[in-house]
């Protein structure tokens, strides 16, 4: 059963957050489950992240590492063995492609395959223009004092 959330209100109100309800509809949405190939997500550093994905048997010409505005893809693809008779396969070799939704700013800092383990390093650049600044406070002894103004008088009501 899926509850479906009504964000319509809150457009009324908000302006540049449609990434931002994009991403909770889909994550409200129903999805089959796949778990292949397995991964991490490790924070390294203050604005640095690793993903890795366990990609045994894949070659570096049979994978891929796409990054588009704020969506990291991953995908393998096995090239087909036609003269291979198998007794028992037990090492994966379908095709995947992981998708992995990439904070603003976020860039692909490089990529690495040791070991069957594919390492995507990330980081988090945010342009001077967005970070907080300081403003300074001076103090300007010049300002004009207020004039003092009489608020009772001396008159009486009868």
């Amino acid at each position: 059963m899926r509850t479906a959330f009504d964000f319509s209100p809150l457009f009324r109100s908000t302006v540049g957050f449609d990434r931002v309800f994009d991403l909770l509809d889909n994550a409200s949405r129903v999805s089959t489950f796949d778990n292949w190939p397995p991964y991490d997500i490790i924070k390294t550093g203050d604005d640095q992240y690793r993903v890795t994905l366990a990609v045994a048997g894949f070659g570096e010409n049979e994978l891929s590492v796409t990054q588009e505005r704020n969506l990291l893809l991953v995908g393998g693809e096995k090239a087909a063995a036609e003269d291979t008779q198998y007794l028992h396969r037990g090492i994966a070799g379908r095709s995947f492609q992981r998708r992995f939704e990439l904070a603003d700013h976020v860039r692909v800092v490089g990529a690495n395959l040791a070991n069957g383990l594919l390492t995507i390093d990330l980081k988090r650049e945010i342009p001077e223009a967005m970070k907080p600044r300081r403003i300074d406070i001076k103090a300007d002894l010049s300002l004009p004092k207020a004039e003092k103004t009489q608020i009772e008088s001396d008159v009486k009501a009868a």
